[in-house]
């Protein structure tokens, strides 16, 4: 499928580009761009992440799943294209912001022309106020930081070294008067280092998406498991057990089943999207 690169005109500019000081004065768009009715959340983190940063992205987009809101993030290596690939994930709109053109020859970073790719084909949208043809640079990034922070209600922020360029997006955020969030991190880890500047500062921490939900003033849905799932009494039994993480080998001793026949229920489990497992560790996704 061809998706074309259209110019958005000034009038229709999405509400939050028009508040902040710079506003941009030509966006060019492939794909759709977020409905009217959808909130959306800004991710952004190291390019360097750590195992840690993945699980928590999988694990606070995975509870997003089945709410109104559209991710958005630049389509960077990293966090960025982590937040991408969960929001395809969990069938939530996501909007990629690249600090480049949107021609496929220039789209940044070439390795990620796939991924944008995905974007489009599962309904989502790619931005930029950067001319078609025009290739990143140095000063790019920047400049798109100000878009990413500024069209979302809020921004989470998940891994950031003390210099690094995600910051820029954290301190535009806070100065938009938008929400800025953060996941706490390792105080041994330096991708914690920036997070916990922020957090001294007064951002909103996160620990589960139930924090996310009400940062951004939506309504948390109530509704037992059982309605919002279709399990067997097994798969809800194991459903149940992982309100934290657990290896496999817990799992196994807590069912007491046969060990094949509980890898063979894991197995369906995650296939069809209701967990997810790292190194035997198990959790949920939704």
């Amino acid at each position: 499928m061809i998706f074309p690169i259209e110019t958005l005109p000034a009038a229709e500019f999405p509400v939050g580009l028009r508040e902040i000081p710079q506003p941009p004065t030509t966006l060019n768009y492939r794909g759709k761009l977020p409905a009217a009715d959808l909130t959306l959340l800004s991710i952004v983190g190291s390019r360097k992440y750590t195992t840690y940063g993945k699980q928590a992205i999988d694990e606070l987009v995975g509870g997003l799943r089945n709410y109104p809101i559209g991710i958005v993030s630049g389509l960077a290596l990293g966090i960025d294209s982590l937040a991408h690939e969960a929001a395809l994930e969990n069938n939530l709109y996501t909007l990629a912001i690249p600090g480049s053109g949107l021609s496929d020859d220039v789209i940044y970073p070439a390795t990620h022309k796939r991924l944008a790719h995905r974007i489009l084909e599962a309904g989502g949208g790619l931005l930029s106020e950067f001319e078609p043809d025009f290739r990143a640079t140095n000063w790019s990034f920047p400049q798109r930081n100000r878009l990413v922070a500024g069209i979302s209600r809020a921004t989470l922020l998940i891994e950031a070294a003390p210099l690094s360029g995600t910051l820029i997006t954290a301190r535009l955020t806070t100065d938009y008067n938008r929400d800025l969030l953060v996941v706490p991190g390792s105080i041994f880890s330096e991708n914690s280092t920036g997070v916990h500047q922020f957090l001294k500062l007064g951002a909103i921490p996160v620990t589960s998406s139930d924090d996310i939900l009400e940062a951004l003033h939506l309504e948390k849905d109530d509704r037992p498991l059982q309605a919002n799932l279709s399990l067997s009494p097994t798969e809800m039994q194991i459903f149940e057990l992982l309100t934290e993480p657990i290896h496999r080998d817990e799992l196994i001793r807590k069912l007491t089943l046969p060990t094949h026949e509980v890898a063979q229920i894991l197995m369906m489990m995650e296939l069809q999207g209701h967990i997810t497992a790292m190194q035997n560790i198990y959790r949920r996704k939704l």
